[in-house]
């Protein structure tokens, strides 16, 4: 399930004593314009503001019986005789799943009770992730978030290729002229990065391209383009949870002074719970 709260950032409460000067056209007719007004409450655009709203919910989830995670600080877990019941928190939008449909309920029911929340449903897109329900469990993907990147980088009809980058090539730092528009550069490597949330065959292409973020040359800018063009044909590409064993496997590799620039060795690993992948880089 998933919810977002409406207006969160006024629902937190200030520690300190802060004041704002009359809005125009909101001067008290009662007071002088240089009168400010002291905040009793967090409003939008102070910087107080993200800190107090998610130390006023974080705070009230302990009266619900849930736990934060010591791996993750946005993410909550219940333990109860109805079962498990589990919250993750990102800035408004909430997450919630858990083993009892029931328990669930009860803690959206509180949620609502005491912050103002809409209830979205069955989780389909959270932050660029597209949730699909099949019959043997749930297939993640980015596919509207690669169309938006090909879209923005004007490669929507580029033409595709098989693999995200050459086998056995390893990019250069200084191969080629410097890059006109490293900025661009950056945004679109930042972009790609976000991508390996689902898709860990672009991992270690998006990695090569990520050392030269500082200056990029020419070859880097075709390496990333290698990569859009890898995606604009596997958009569809995602990952499969499953249901399955509960038993973890981890595989690594990594080879010896590999890098042609600094002589530094490359490693990476994937874990999986059950044939479901959950860990990689």
């Amino acid at each position: 399930r998933q919810l977002d709260v409406k207006n969160a950032f006024l629902h937190g409460d200030l520690h300190e004593e802060v004041y704002m000067a009359q809005h125009p056209g909101f001067l008290s007719v009662d007071h002088p314009p240089h009168y400010v007004c002291k905040l009793q409450k967090s409003l939008y655009g102070l910087k107080q503001a993200p800190r107090a709203w998610n130390e006023k919910f974080t705070s009230f989830l302990p009266g619900l019986g849930f736990q934060s995670s010591l791996v993750d600080p946005s993410l909550f877990v219940q333990h109860s005789e109805h079962g498990i019941v589990v919250l993750l928190l990102y800035v408004d939008d909430i997450i919630i799943t858990g083993s009892s449909s029931s328990a669930i309920s009860t803690v959206i029911l509180a949620l609502t009770q005491q912050f103002d929340m809409k209830d979205l449903g069955q989780l389909s897109y959270f932050l660029g992730l597209q949730v699909q329900y099949q019959s043997d469990g749930l297939f993640v993907s980015q596919s509207k978030y690669i169309k938006d990147l090909l879209a923005k980088v004007d490669m929507q009809n580029a033409k595709a290729c098989a693999t995200p980058c050459l086998p056995s090539h390893r990019l250069l730092k200084e191969d080629g002229q410097p890059y006109h528009s490293p900025d661009q550069y950056r945004s679109v490597v930042g972009a790609l990065q976000y991508l390996t949330f689902t898709r860990p065959d672009i991992a270690f292409a998006v990695n090569q391209c990520c050392q030269f973020m500082h200056h990029p040359m020419d070859s880097h800018v075709v390496a990333v383009k290698r990569i859009l063009r890898y995606l604009s044909g596997t958009m569809d590409y995602g990952i499969h949870f499953q249901s399955g064993t509960l038993s973890l496997q981890a595989y690594s590799d990594a080879d010896w002074a590999g890098d042609p620039n600094d002589r530094r060795s490359t490693s990476g690993y994937i874990v999986y719970l059950g044939t479901s992948p959950i860990s990689w880089a």
